[in-house]
């Protein structure tokens, strides 16, 4: 076990899927703000065309070319998400559903044409479904750091303007602040976490890390300042210790362990979360019938003293 954390590719895997864990509770904390977690799950799925549509152009597996592709394909997926909501009377999340649905299918017909064509079944590609940090290499460590690095800051730098963006966009908009360009940025760090993040989680399980620590941290506040906080802290304990353990287990998948750990979070943050968790809200319902039931017993006494 001390040789495992010692060595110097765990340790650089775990920095990369914390640092992810931290940059997707960010991200989805606006998402579920923005009453778009789905969105997230739609455009991971809509990732993986271009992953393998940048195998297919270059014949290598390079980091940097495969997660350009799957950029490309989240963002060609976002389009067409926008343009069937306002050009059909399809809501946006059975758009969303078909986007999905569609860009996944896709990406399963193309990985299983690469992998029958000579060589292909070598290619690793599948790691990109369920995904496998223990497999990325020293420049997927570092473009992962870098981009995940890049996303937390712009997300710190513009604070003020994400609060009046999903809470007040028309005094935004007076402000002028451009809801449009928001909106933009909003898609391009969605994205940008998301083409980072299957390589270690995979396209299937990316959404649930963008999801799950945002939903845990609503548990235990109403500001939205702390539930940033909270979330990109239950999204970092998610990737480290998901990571730790995977590594104890040899060759254990990294991503479902993440995800597991990010349920317990949940799990722990629904019992016992301040707002609404259930074993809090049934503790202050028995509080409340308890001195209502004293209060009738001390009213039924006085009115007895009276006769």
């Amino acid at each position: 076990m001390w040789s495992i954390l010692t060595s110097s590719n765990f340790q650089w895997v775990l920095a990369s899927t914390m640092t992810l864990g931290i940059a997707s509770g960010m991200v989805g904390c606006l998402a579920y703000w923005k009453k778009q977690s789905l969105m997230s799950d739609a455009l991971a799925h809509s990732a993986l065309p271009g992953v393998i549509i940048g195998f297919l152009v270059i014949g290598e597996k390079n980091i940097i070319f495969l997660i350009t592709g799957a950029a490309v394909s989240a963002l060609v997926g976002a389009f067409f998400i926008q343009w069937i909501q306002s050009s059909t009377r399809i809501t946006e999340d059975t758009a969303m559903g078909m986007v999905l649905s569609i860009f996944f299918g896709l990406g399963i017909m193309l990985l299983t044409i690469v992998n029958r064509s000579a060589g292909g079944n070598q290619s690793g590609l599948d790691s990109f479904i369920f995904g496998q940090a223990a497999s990325m290499v020293k420049l997927d460590v570092f473009t992962m750091l870098i981009l995940a690095l890049v996303v937390i800051t712009i997300i710190f730098i513009g604070f003020k303007e994400w609060k009046l963006f999903l809470f007040d966009p028309q005094h935004a908009k007076g402000l002028g602040l451009s809801l449009s360009m928001m909106n933009v940025i909003y898609t391009l760090i969605l994205v940008t976490t998301i083409v980072i993040g299957i390589q270690a989680v995979g396209v299937i399980l990316i959404a649930a890390l963008l999801i799950i620590p945002s939903v845990s941290a609503r548990y235990w506040t109403n500001s939205f300042h702390y539930m940033l906080i909270l979330s990109a802290l239950f999204g970092g304990l998610s990737g480290a210790f998901g990571t730790y353990l995977s590594a104890v287990g040899k060759g254990w998948p990294t991503g479902p362990f993440i995800v597991v750990v990010a349920a317990i979070l949940f799990i722990f943050s629904l019992l016992f979360g301040k707002e609404k968790g259930l074993l809090i809200t049934w503790f202050e319902q028995y509080l409340e019938r308890k001195r209502i039931g004293t209060t009738k017993q001390t009213s039924t006494i006085g009115t007895k003293g009276v006769n």
